[in-house]
């Protein structure tokens, strides 16, 4: 099967969405209940780790539940894809150019999480463009 179909195929972005929606879960979870231990490895402060799981919660719940769909609404998936983007961002600002100077670890924690929410995104983009070029015409 050629990558195009691959992204094309009905399945391919509600299947993305249970990975990104795991991901992004387990990172909640890990920045929730850990935040203290992993302070001072990343030199970033525990209560920004901790808003970060938060903010995550409700993003983890919506995906999910785009995830059980049959079909994945264009404007929903839009939203997923420009919030992985937001993320990645703000991952970048809070790596490279924040307010906090995080340790190598902190750079490479946060650096690493941004580029699996990069991929998210990508793949979501693919998916979406390649569902609309597969997508009959109607008259």
């Amino acid at each position: 099967m050629s990558l195009q179909r691959t992204f094309a195929s009905p399945n391919f972005l509600p299947r993305l969405l249970l990975v990104d929606g795991l991901a992004t879960g387990a990172t909640a979870l890990l920045l929730l209940t850990a935040a203290d231990m992993l302070a001072p490895l990343l030199q970033l402060p525990a209560g920004l780790q901790r808003i970060a799981g938060l903010i995550c919660l409700p993003f983890v719940a919506w995906v999910l539940a785009l995830s059980r769909r049959a079909s994945v609404p264009r404007g929903a998936m839009t939203a997923v894809i420009a919030i992985n983007f937001a993320w990645v961002a703000g991952s970048a600002w809070v790596a490279f150019g924040g307010t906090w100077q995080p340790s190598p670890f902190g750079v490479a924690f946060v650096t690493a999480q941004a580029l699996v929410v990069l991929a998210f995104a990508e793949l979501g983009w693919f998916g979406l463009r390649a569902s609309r070029r597969a997508a009959p015409v109607s008259a």
